[in-house]
């Protein structure tokens, strides 16, 4: 409690200075007290921080590292309008979930990402119109993959002047189809097996072709034997559906939020560019073309370019639409 008034004893005729010079002191204290008691009830609170808006920031799974899939959850304060969100330099969209405070993104974390801490920068516009920021620092931990070598025909490896001539137009197609990615969301629920056999642990190992370090393995192999029917692993639409030099017959669906799965080395394609699929729609039979060793499907999962490992993503429990 605030002490009670100061009753104040006037001394006519004698000089302060005169009297009890401890009393003339402690009135000069409580006068001091009092003025600047006032001064910090009236002065505004400029040491108080603004609302960002946001009440809680939450990821999924909790444990990230390089190649990781993400979904980040933002539960806000009030309703709004729109949330935007930087991740890793990405520009980043969250959709609104059935609960009108609570946001969501699926997003990623490249398989080459150093380990470090990032962080998750947050715009929340109000249904006013304010902006409101937010930011949360994320740790993403380093991954361990190994380094495997393989024998394939040596065009694989040294590739003509004809072969790198397809190469480029098979670059020029995949390029003008990831550039025209569609931003909200296609998927619902989580993704899917393409094959029911198990996965390999592929994702992220250093390949040797032939004795020389050619590439970083961007995908998951499973092991399907040829003809085993391939299956959309979630809702999107077909990007590509073409044959390529390395990826054998390519199909590509786009699922929305700038986030893809691609299906190599397939014997058969079975859907056109610009069809929309639903999650466990047949799109092909798996087989042995392009850069191969031998008959299997290989799954690839992408994000704003980024590539993130697949069995990751089929075990993300993501919400549905």
């Amino acid at each position: 409690m605030l002490p009670g008034p100061v009753a104040f004893k006037v001394h006519h005729g004698i000089h302060p200075f005169a009297g009890d010079r401890n009393r003339f002191y402690a009135q000069k204290v409580r006068i001091l007290y009092w003025t600047t008691l006032m001064m910090l009830l009236c002065a505004p609170a400029a040491h108080a921080q603004k609302s960002t808006g946001v009440r809680a920031i939450s990821w999924s799974p909790l444990r990230l590292q390089s190649g990781s899939p993400v979904l980040f959850t933002i539960q806000l304060e009030q309703s709004a309008g729109a949330v935007q969100g930087t991740w890793l330099k990405h520009a980043t969209v969250f959709n609104k979930s059935q609960n009108g405070n609570t946001w969501y993104a699926l997003a990623g974390i490249d398989v080459e990402q150093a380990p470090g801490t990032y962080p998750l920068e947050l715009t929340v516009t109000t249904a006013d119109g304010r902006q409101l920021h937010a930011s949360q620092e994320i740790a993403v931990l380093p991954a361990q993959y190994k380094t495997t070598t393989l024998h394939v025909q040596e065009k694989y490896v040294q590739p003509d002047a004809a072969t790198l001539q397809q190469i480029a137009a098979d670059k020029a197609v995949k390029d003008a189809a990831f550039a025209h990615q569609i931003s909200q969301p296609l998927w619902s629920g989580s993704f899917r097996s393409p094959v029911p056999f198990a996965a390999t642990d592929s994702f992220g190992t250093r390949r040797m072709f032939n004795g020389e370090l050619a590439s970083i393995h961007r995908g998951t192999d499973f092991h399907a034997p040829s003809g085993t029917p391939v299956l959309a692993a979630n809702d999107g639409e077909v990007m590509i559906a073409h044959g390529m030099f390395y990826e054998g017959n390519l199909v590509v669906i786009d699922h929305g939020d700038q986030f893809s799965t691609l299906y190599m080395h397939l014997s058969r394609i079975e859907v056109k560019v610009g069809e929309r699929v639903k999650k466990g729609q047949r799109l092909g039979l798996s087989g042995a073309t392009g850069r191969v060793t031998g008959p299997h499907l290989h799954l690839a999962a992408r994000w704003q370019g980024e590539y993130v490992d697949p069995v990751l993503l089929l075990k993300l429990p993501l919400p549905a639409r």
